[in-house]
């Protein structure tokens, strides 16, 4: 398509200019003729932390570029110069040779302006038809949807981690809790495929919100789009978007999808949390059950017997970040009125720590549970704790025509009178335990057993061996699955 019209390309080219070579040298500065305080400059600036999005800000910036050369928007030689000097500006960043000016806000300006640098007056183009607005949305879509991706391959790594070691351990016992309290036996592995369940369940999440990042903000303008011609379906096909974005007011003052990305990475928080409390308390003398590979623990200063879990302490410790991440966001997001507001500049600093934090958390949870080393007989002796199979004998009762509730008072009663006497429940005679119900039919020693506890728990979801041999089967399969499907570029556009 020829280039619209000649007027009008000479009034965007002179506008641009003009914003480009204002007071202060800021790119929105026409309007002003004081100069701004170095203290405001200073609090608004947001480069030190939104250069994380320069990758994203020059994708964006090249389909934009295309887009309006292909409309007739700007000259062929002028978009030429744009691609030469984006793809300067993309090598100066990929080498760290980029210079950042605080003065100019943000990674966006300070891009715009190197290209000016570069490339001279064709750099003025480059904005048409275009707000930071819009711009900054579709970066963080951009952002999102790569680390999102990321977030899950990392759930999906710590997840094999789980299930090497579930297959490994497959026959190790060791007692189940509530309320840190032995409860029941149950198989290792089947307590590794617990957090194997729900770090699946956190996958999820990462995977319904890139699935929810599919219209692009681009074009959308500072609120309410352009009276230039620009093509929307086409800037968001170059950046694997399924359609633009359905309402421009929407598309620059929603920030839902960060606060999906910070609750789904809060809740698989709280997840890596709870795995990381199980790993201090097992690693104590108290409990004995594992111990921390050297690489993934430390000393102290001062004791030097100590060995020190503070991988996962730090992880447990981290977590609160990412809930605090979460709350400032949803603060920050409550009370703005429509469209676009400076507060929103706040979402960015969160959203990214919480991504660091997920990642790092992942990354060293997964290396602690593959190197770690397991007593299993220690788990063994506490699992053989007879009082653990209390309910079996509940059960006992149940079997031969006792309501549950009647067997569960009379078997309390036995429990009691073992404690109360320091007697071994298994030592107990049909006769001892007839004097507590008449229908018990054999001595404890007969009718309970470890062993046949842990493998007539046989239900979907229990711990017998057949059931959790399933289970891996079915867990490793949906994790080759997956793995496979993002290997094949399910994310990439």
């Amino acid at each position: 398509m020829l280039f619209v019209n000649r007027t009008l390309a000479k009034s965007l080219f002179l506008s641009e200019i003009c914003a480009m070579t204002s007071k202060d040298g800021k790119l929105w500065g026409g309007r002003f003729e004081g100069a701004t305080e170095a203290a405001v400059e200073a609090f608004t600036a947001s480069i030190h932390f939104d250069r994380a999005l320069a990758r994203y800000d020059l994708q964006v910036s090249r389909a934009h570029a295309a887009m309006l050369e292909d409309a007739g928007l700007i000259p062929a030689d002028d978009g030429a110069a744009l691609r030469r000097g984006l793809e300067q500006v993309a090598s100066e960043i990929e080498a760290g040779s980029f210079p950042l000016d605080p003065a100019l806000e943000d990674i966006h300006m300070n891009i715009e302006a190197r290209l000016h640098d570069l490339i001279g007056a064709p750099a003025g183009r480059l904005h048409t038809g275009r707000s930071r607005n819009d711009q900054v949305a579709t970066d963080l879509r951009l952002y999102l949807r790569e680390t999102a991706t990321a977030a899950e391959l990392g759930l999906l790594g710590l997840r094999r981690a789980l299930l090497a070691r579930a297959r490994e351990q497959i026959d190790t016992i060791l007692p189940g809790y509530t309320h840190l309290q032995r409860a029941q036996p149950v198989r290792l592995a089947h307590h590794w495929l617990a957090f194997v369940e729900m770090f699946g369940r956190d996958g999820g999440r990462f995977a319904d919100l890139r699935g929810r990042i599919t219209d692009s903000p681009l074009g959308a303008g500072a609120l309410a789009g352009t009276t230039l011609p620009l093509d929307r379906f086409a800037t968001a096909k170059a950046l694997g978007f399924d359609r633009p974005s359905a309402n421009s007011m929407d598309a620059v003052s929603s920030r839902d999808a960060a606060l999906e990305f910070l609750s789904a990475a809060a809740i698989a928080m709280v997840h890596l949390s709870r795995l990381s409390e199980e790993l201090v308390l097992w690693s104590s003398a108290e409990f004995g059950f594992i111990e921390l590979a050297d690489g993934y623990s430390t000393g102290s200063s001062l004791m030097p017997q100590k060995k020190n879990p503070d991988v996962p302490e730090l992880v447990r410790g981290k977590t609160g970040r990412a809930i605090g991440n979460l709350v400032s966001l949803l603060t920050t997001m409550k009370g703005l009125p429509l469209t676009y507001n400076r507060d929103m500049q706040e979402d960015k600093e969160p959203l990214f720590d919480s991504a660091a934090t997920l990642r790092g958390s992942l990354e060293v949870t997964a290396g602690a549970i593959a190197t770690l080393t397991v007593d299993s007989e220690r788990m063994a002796r506490a699992a053989a704790d007879p009082m653990l199979l209390a309910t079996d004998l509940a059960e006992v009762l149940v079997r031969v025509g006792v309501p549950f509730r009647e067997a569960h008072e009379a078997v309390g009663r036995v429990i009691g009178h073992c404690v109360r006497k320091g007697l071994d429940l298994r030592s107990l005679s049909r006769e001892d335990l007839r004097a507590f119900h008449p229908e018990f039919p054999a001595s404890a020693d007969e009718l309970l057993s470890l062993t046949r506890a842990v493998e007539e728990r046989s239900l979907v979801g229990g711990p017998a061996r057949a059931t959790v041999e399933r289970a891996l089967d079915a867990a490793e399969a949906e994790v080759r699955d997956r793995l496979q499907s993002l290997d094949a570029g399910e994310s990439k556009p």
